[in-house]
């Protein structure tokens, strides 16, 4: 098995030739978002995947390989919902709406200017067909946002809150906590 343990954001400072001759390996958004995984490249190579923890593999990115070997990683279509608009049904103020109340959700979204994409719910599809939105099940590659939050750009997930709920339940400060932490000073 070949070990990697190194990844270039988008193949950053990388020539198109080195790119173009590079071996693929096409990852869903489960796979991708973790640092430790098993995968098996293009040329038919399996690849032990160590990559330092919080780190979240995106599209285009590329992975190292302890023999100097570059693979382009490729987000492989996934069952997802496309979340749209439609003129004669409500207003584009309908998606930033759902927008809104996905993340207040942890949910993690894709957004686009015309659409968002989430992962399969058929609640949250209730939801937004509730709210006037068009909701497509389909197969097409996952991107969510990193989140503001989120230190180093889009390669790392989670975020944390430096504020304290002196005085106030935790509760009120716009999103319900569901059995995980935020590093919320109490």
């Amino acid at each position: 098995m070949l070990q990697v343990s190194k990844l270039l954001p988008q193949g950053q400072g990388l020539a198109p030739a080195l790119l173009k001759r590079a071996s693929t390996v096409e990852l869903d958004w489960d796979v991708r978002q973790k640092s430790r995984f098993e995968a098996t490249d293009s040329h038919g190579r399996r690849l032990g995947v160590f990559l330092p923890r919080g780190t979240v593999v995106r599209g285009n990115d590329v992975l190292v390989a302890e023999d100097g070997s570059l693979i382009r990683v490729t987000a492989a279509p996934q069952p997802v919902m496309l979340i749209q608009h439609v003129a004669d049904r409500g207003t584009v103020f309908d998606l930033i709406r759902a927008a809104y109340h996905l993340g207040n959700r942890h949910v993690p979204i894709e957004l686009k200017p015309d659409h968002l994409k989430i992962e399969p719910d058929h609640v949250l599809a209730d939801m937004l067909r509730h709210m006037h939105l068009v909701v497509i099940e389909t197969n097409a590659p996952f991107e969510p946002e990193a989140g503001a939050y989120s230190a180093g750009g889009p390669a790392h997930h989670g975020h944390d809150h430096d504020h304290d709920h002196c005085g106030h339940d935790p509760g009120e400060h716009g999103h319900e906590h569901h059995g995980h932490d935020h590093g919320h000073d109490h």
